[in-house]
């Protein structure tokens, strides 16, 4: 078993910091019950995550090994599926809530109903946080944390423009009107006041949200219409037209990273992420950041909800869902384990891991958890589940977002192709 022990200074040295650099971290070498496990994230979650679980692997009676990869959000699903349909599902998973009722769907994940209060001792997160990971009454996932979409807001580049930064009841008039002023007070060059956002599912799910609409029905439809789409486009674009945003070019470079986000590149003062990436962002960035939420309508409907930042779920073709599930509860709710994830994953669920954890939050992690509760009134209800096929939506909007950006349609088309090309995916 002390084969398999991996101590901080060596997760950092060495081989094992070239390993973590190239997405895969080392598999464990330990004798007894093998399982697998995966995640998507960058290498600080990496570093934190198998650290935890080496220290799971020497608490555990049963010498359990633990086999461990990653890999980021753009190649994760891709990954998973394959692996899925070839019949070789890692054991222990890395969930997000917009996948969970698919693959609950096709029964590639087990309920973990029957360990609760055994293997999983989970009950003081709450009934809100059990049905956030359930399925048709069956509980499917051990929740990680809250969370909730927001603004990243470096203030001093909106100070240093003369323009007060947006905040919480910002309206997306006063916003549009702001990032064009702040284009002629910055003293920087190609830098703009905001990423453009327009090619985000989750920026768009606040918008249509105020309006009283979602991005699905409760019947697993498309919850908005092309016009609903073509306001949204043309918003952007008209930002974009006014430099209120980055243009085409810039935005172009995001790849779904940290690293790579206009704010971290140095070509935005606001950009857009959850609040379990804030203290990722903070780390990459030179300048201070705050969370705001999005802009408001005025009179409007809640924009944001806060939901299961991620889940841990356990594949039904697992050889040891015992040593899985332990697994899973080890890192929510040990301790010795959650408090090594931190907030990396979300704002954890269990009240006692947040108690023990507050003493040891840097400034960044506790403007994470601010931001959590000051969301308030502008929080509403769980919206639908994204029905079966809904994770190609993402790629659709994203792709017919850069379309109207380039120039190639207009942002009416863009609506009409978006709704389209949206409903023929969920109907393939």
């Amino acid at each position: 078993m002390r084969n398999a022990m991996i101590g901080r200074r060596q997760l950092l040295a060495g081989g094992m910091g070239l390993a973590l650099a190239s997405g895969l971290a080392p598999m464990a070498r330990a004798a007894g019950t093998p399982i697998r496990m995966v995640w998507w994230g960058n290498e600080e979650r990496a570093r934190r995550t198998t650290e935890a679980i080496r220290g799971f692997e020497a608490a555990s009676d049963d010498a359990v090994s633990v086999g461990t990869e990653y890999m980021g959000w753009d190649d994760y699903w891709t990954r998973l599926a394959t692996q899925v349909a070839g019949g070789n599902a890692p054991d222990l998973i890395q969930m997000d809530y917009r996948y969970l009722f698919e693959y609950a769907g096709r029964g590639t994940l087990l309920p973990l109903d029957e360990y609760l209060g055994n293997e999983l001792k989970i009950s003081d997160f709450g009934q809100a946080n059990l049905k956030s990971c359930s399925v048709d009454g069956k509980l499917y996932g051990a929740n990680v944390g809250v969370n909730a979409f927001g603004m990243l807001v470096d203030k001093a580049a909106w100070d240093e423009a003369g323009i007060e930064a947006p905040g919480f009841g910002t309206t997306w008039e006063e916003f549009a009107e702001k990032c064009a002023a702040f284009k002629d007070g910055t003293p920087r060059r190609r830098f703009y006041a905001t990423a453009d956002t327009s090619g985000q599912g989750n920026s768009f799910e606040v918008w249509l949200a105020q309006r009283g609409k979602g991005l699905y029905t409760e019947a697993g439809g498309i919850g908005y219409d092309a016009d609903d789409a073509g306001e949204w486009f043309d918003y952007w674009a008209k930002l974009r037209e006014a430099r209120g945003c980055v243009p085409a070019d810039v935005q172009a470079q995001f790849k779904n990273s940290l690293e790579t986000s206009p704010i971290t590149l140095g070509t935005a003062a606001t950009d857009y992420a959850f609040s379990n990436q804030f203290v990722g962002y903070q780390e990459v960035n030179k300048a201070s950041l705050d969370m705001a939420a999005l802009p408001v309508l005025p009179d409007g409907a809640p924009g944001h909800y806060l939901k299961p930042s991620q889940m841990f779920v356990v594949s039904a073709k697992s050889k040891a869902p015992e040593a899985a599930v332990s697994l899973a509860n080890f890192l929510v709710r040990d301790p010795r384990g959650a408090l090594i994830l931190g907030l990396d994953r979300g704002v954890p669920a269990s009240p006692e891991i947040r108690e023990a954890l507050l003493p040891e939050l840097g400034e960044a992690q506790k403007k994470s958890v601010s931001y959590i509760s000051a969301l308030g009134d502008l929080a509403g209800d769980l919206p639908p589940p994204p029905p079966k096929g809904a994770g190609e939506i993402y790629s659709i909007q994203l792709k017919i977002s850069q379309e109207v950006a380039f120039g190639m349609v207009n942002p009416a088309e863009g609506g009409r192709k978006l709704v389209e090309e949206s409903v023929s995916s969920l109907t393939r």
